[in-house]
């Protein structure tokens, strides 16, 4: 369905009105700093608000200003990273600091390519900076944004799929045009987060209810169609423990450059597990003894991986 002006009005308004009712007083909401406004984006990547939360509060008082963040020591980012998990976003972060301080002044650019030459910036933080930092009509199109978008208007797809995420762009472009761009962002944000669900949406609450196609179509949850399921990548992989006391041996983790430490471990392809064993001795270990022998096993299962480690 293509929604006419005044409807397309009516639409906006609604949602800002209960955004403006409902929204949550989140710190990050508080603020109209381009760089806090740039962190919280950053961290709400892939991670639940509950846990951003008191990560983002750290962050800043450990890095206040993108100054700070551009002079610390890249292990002192990582530390005050750690256990929020994908650090790669705090190496990006870390170095988009040092740019933004060496060639904008120590200021976040608001120009559109210029966020996007930033390490770890993409087309949908550089849209959501631009609307909630500086007040720009950018449309943020994401997860949530495409399951709200795709429902009101009654659009059909797998959520993953290049002709949907094209028909709820056009749509967010026109939706985004107006005043309260940064409201408008997260109005839609927090109206796909605690509103429209992914599974039981919660309709009778919804501002969008009136016009909303996929509502009454009676099964709100077909739209859009979910992703199609890839098969986990099955792998088994060594970890090897060498100890000295009570000291144990990591060292710097390869698949994630570098950026984090690890032991030592390799994947398990063809031959005895024992060869593998001491070739990470030799590796890793100025005079290696001979490995003792595997001493347990587990398993480790992401979307993507299904892991099981041999640890020795």
């Amino acid at each position: 369905m293509v929604l006419g002006a005044a409807m397309t009005r009516g639409l906006r308004a609604s949602i800002l009105a209960w955004y403006t009712e409902h929204r949550r007083d989140l710190p990050w909401r508080r603020s109209r700093d381009p760089y806090a406004i740039w962190v919280s984006e950053v961290m709400l990547q892939q991670t639940r608000v509950e846990t951003v939360i008191p990560y983002y509060q750290r962050f800043l008082r450990r890095f206040p200003k993108v100054g700070s963040l551009a002079r610390a020591r890249e292990e002192d980012v990582r530390a005050s990273w750690s256990g929020l998990g994908y650090y790669r976003r705090a190496r990006h972060m870390h170095a988009a600091a040092q740019i933004i301080v060496r060639e904008h002044a120590a200021r976040l650019p608001s120009n559109r390519d210029a966020l996007l030459s930033l390490p770890g910036i993409g087309d949908y933080t550089a849209a959501a900076i631009e609307s909630i930092a500086f007040g720009r009509p950018a449309a943020a199109v994401d997860g949530n944004v495409v399951r709200v978008l795709a429902r009101i208007h009654g659009l059909e797809g797998r959520r993953d799929s290049a002709p949907l995420r094209r028909a709820v762009t056009e749509r967010a472009v026109t939706l985004t045009a107006g005043p309260r761009a940064g409201d408008w962002t997260q109005a839609l944000m927090e109206l796909g987060a605690r509103i429209c669900l992914p599974r039981d949406p919660l309709c009778e609450r919804c501002p969008a209810a009136r016009l909303c196609v996929a509502r009454r179509s009676g099964a709100p949850d077909r739209f859009p169609e979910p992703s199609a399921v890839r098969a986990p990548r099955v792998e088994r992989r060594l970890l090897l423990v060498a100890r000295s006391g009570y000291r144990v041996l990591l060292v710097p983790d390869e698949a994630d450059a570098r950026a984090t430490w690890t032991l030592p471990y390799a994947r398990l392809l063809r031959g005895p597990a024992s060869r593998a064993a001491r070739a990470l001795a030799r590796r890793h270990l100025s005079n290696p003894s001979a490995p003792e022998g595997p001493c347990a096993e587990f398993r480790h299962r992401t979307f993507s991986c299904d892991s099981t480690y041999e640890v020795w």
